[in-house]
């Protein structure tokens, strides 16, 4: 039976409750977003006692599906002031599945300054002091609790940057090897997590049971057909497992697109430096590792493991996102100069979408040079010392770049630009401008169609079909999060008339009733009516769908191109909210 858990951080209780009517079918983002909307004062300030932070694994997660073990971490967003999902790989929501958890809710405030860790196992949920663990960063949090509890232990947890609720503070997860890689980055919820002195969560899931669907061999029936069709796609059987995510550097790169020295040109000189493809070859000659899986049960394994030049493990990855903000963003063509900084992310507990858009507009305000890798190393040792600049820099690209007076600001809500200039890629723009998330290319991937061909093809240079595009997607996006699938499965998905057909069957068998490709539809339009509502009742309006003015303003080489998706029709792609 699925439980959740509402851990109140006031006066430090535990309740298990069976999941009301209106959860009891949902997962992953749908629950996050059902949850916070029904009971978060959307006006409430995010690190405030009112606010929740919800971690839930997807509705497939656990159940032998592939690629299903994805974690939504949800929350009233420091960094955007709306309602946020954040979704982490590793295997964190693989745990708490084995272990019938359907959430876990922070809520509350503790009385006092302690840090508290959460245990959580076969035997129930309990709450712990664990102030020796503060002023850790993830990486030797997560060796302690491992030598105390084991190594079959997952670890969710918050470095110095959550610790001083930085609203780029990521929740990190660790991964098969237990190594705190995968983060819960956008948004702030490490912040949130920091703001209820949550130091760490350990589950152990020692004892626990896969969760059985109430028609086998109707699951089993739809996982064999899904597993077919990712096997069958070129992507997600071939390029990914082979060249990771940053395959894709080469790619945009070449449509002009990717962004370079704080979005000024769409081309970076040195893209070659630091492609999937090179990345491969060095990390094949150090002994590192290709064809890698974040968490157990992953089938397209896009994760990489990456050694310095002496054989030695330093990161994950990295991950095409990573790499383009440290390095093209910054001007800076060195791997193993950004697979440092991925480290230090990843260790101070940071989301580095967020913190290399940051770096770049610290370049921008004359703070460091853009192309010094030591001087963005350094800004990120201020954040180790927890000194004004390092707050500024774990706040974010907006607050840095007011701070310094920057013009040149690529977030919307709030929240940084990821790697895919919107005007030369325009589909990804509208959903930057207009979800519910802030900029966030994962809650709508228009590259599909604009760049890759996938699911057809738009023209990324003209802004007629990029409202309809993105829209769609921002509505299956949103039915793949809550069930806890890996977005490259999108890649079949659109591709594959088969894919959407064999998750249906697979949920129907989870539920053991009928679970259609409109109920597929219908629940990604519920979430976002939920998040959109949220939105709407903290004070966003059709202002905040829009992108920073120099996206309309500055033409960018080499097409040329300005963003000009008209705003009426940008205020169309929620046209289904009432």
């Amino acid at each position: 039976m699925s439980l959740i858990y509402r851990v109140n951080m006031t006066d430090l209780s535990v309740r298990a409750e069976s999941p009301p009517a209106e959860y009891a079918e949902r997962g992953g983002r749908a629950l996050t977003s059902a949850l916070l909307a029904a009971e978060v004062p959307p006006t409430c300030h995010p690190l405030a006692a009112e606010n929740k932070l919800v971690i839930a694994p997807g509705i497939l997660t656990g159940t032998g599906a592939p690629c299903s073990g994805r974690l939504s971490v949800g929350a009233k967003s420091p960094l955007t002031g709306g309602i946020k999902e954040s979704n982490s790989g590793g295997m964190g929501a693989l745990a708490l599945s084995a272990l019938g958890i359907q959430a876990v809710v922070l809520e509350g405030k503790p009385r006092d300054d302690t840090w508290y860790r959460l245990v959580v196992n076969a035997d129930g949920l309990r709450i712990e002091p664990a102030d020796g663990l503060a002023g850790l960063g993830n990486y030797d949090a997560v060796a302690r609790l491992r030598e105390e509890f084991g190594e079959k232990i997952v670890c969710l947890g918050i470095g110095p940057a959550g610790e001083m609720a930085c609203a780029a503070a990521s929740v990190a997860v660790t991964d098969i090897e237990g190594r705190p890689t995968r983060h819960a980055g956008r948004g702030g919820m490490g912040a949130v997590m920091g703001s209820k002195r949550v130091k760490a969560m350990v589950v152990d899931p020692t004892g626990a049971r896969r969760p059985q669907p109430a028609d086998p061999d109707r699951f089993k029936a739809g996982a064999k057909q899904f597993q077919a069709s990712l096997n069958g796609h070129p992507l997600t059987s071939q390029t990914l497992p082979t060249y990771g995510t940053n395959i894709l550097a080469n790619v945009i790169n070449e449509a002009g697109a990717y962004p370079t020295r704080n979005f000024r040109v769409g081309q970076f000189e040195g893209a070659e430096a630091i492609s999937g493809e090179r990345q491969h070859d060095v990390i094949l000659k150090r002994g590192g590792k290709i064809e890698h899986a974040c968490h157990r049960g992953c089938t397209i394994r896009c994760s990489r493991i990456y050694h310095d030049q002496n054989g030695q493990f330093v990161t994950k990855g990295p991950e095409y996102e990573t790499i383009w903000a440290h390095g093209a963003d910054c001007g800076i063509d060195d791997l193993d100069a950004i697979a440092q900084m991925d480290r230090m992310d990843d260790d101070l507990g940071l989301d580095t979408i967020e913190i290399g858009a940051t770096l770049a507009v610290a370049m921008e305000a004359g703070v460091i040079p853009f192309g010094d890798a030591q001087a963005a190393l350094g800004l990120l040792r201020e954040v180790q010392r927890r000194t004004p600049l390092g707050r500024l820099v774990a706040s974010g690209a907006a607050v840095l770049g007011k701070a310094y007076g920057v013009v040149r600001i690529p977030t919307v809500k709030g929240q940084a630009m990821p790697a895919y200039d919107p005007r030369a890629i325009k589909g990804i723009g509208v959903t930057y401008a207009t979800s519910t998330m802030g900029a966030d290319h994962t809650a709508g991937y228009a590259v599909t169609a604009n760049v890759l061909g996938v699911g057809g093809r738009v023209d990324p240079l003209c802004p007629e079909g990029q409202v309809d595009l993105s829209r769609n997607l921002q509505i299956a996006t949103a039915a793949v999060d809550a069930m806890g699938l890996c977005l490259f499965v999108a890649f079949a998905v659109l591709d594959d008339e088969h894919a959407l057909p064999a998750i249906c069957q697979m949920v129907s068998g989870v539920h053991g009733r009928e679970f259609t490709g409109d109920d597929f539809l219908a629940l990604g339009k519920a979430t976002l009516a939920h998040e959109r509502r949220f939105n709407a009742a903290a004070g966003f309006t059709a202002a905040d769908d829009r992108l920073p003015g120099f996206f309309h303003q500055e033409p960018l080489p080499p097409h040329d191109a300005v963003f000009d998706v008209p705003d009426a029709e940008l205020d169309q792609v929620f046209n289904f909210v009432r």
